[in-house]
């Protein structure tokens, strides 16, 4: 059954911090995150492959890292210097990479998402 749960949304000010946690009940060859502002497309956050490659958009490279723990099953993203444009509900994504690579066309499977808001 694929599960996929995300935590440690909240709402902090512009320059804050935030991690993100994903618990996830398989394992795929693409687990990631992405993002979608209402009223606009999911966008793919970050995202890395089994064999360890790791691909950011570029308006959080420098500020976002994903990373995993295997043993735990956990995939997180620590989140920086946030800005008010990171605002947005974010979710744990999982895909066979199929389609572009684990890129959001890569991606199956999503989660129900964790909300992030950033406050000028």
């Amino acid at each position: 059954q694929v599960q996929l749960a995300e935590s440690g949304g909240g709402s902090v000010q512009t320059g804050g911090s935030l991690r993100l946690s994903c618990r996830y009940s398989f394992t795929s060859y693409c687990l990631g995150w992405s993002r979608q502002v209402s009223g606009k497309r999911r966008e793919g956050v970050a995202a890395r492959s089994r064999d360890g490659t790791v691909i950011y958009a570029d308006s959080v490279k420098g500020r976002f890292t994903i990373s995993q723990d295997n043993a735990k099953k956990i995939l997180y993203l620590q989140m920086n210097n946030l800005k008010p444009d990171d605002t947005a509900m974010y979710y744990c994504a999982a895909g066979a990479g199929y389609d572009g690579g684990c890129t959001e066309n890569g991606m199956d499977y999503w989660g129900k998402g964790t909300l992030v808001n950033i406050s000028s």
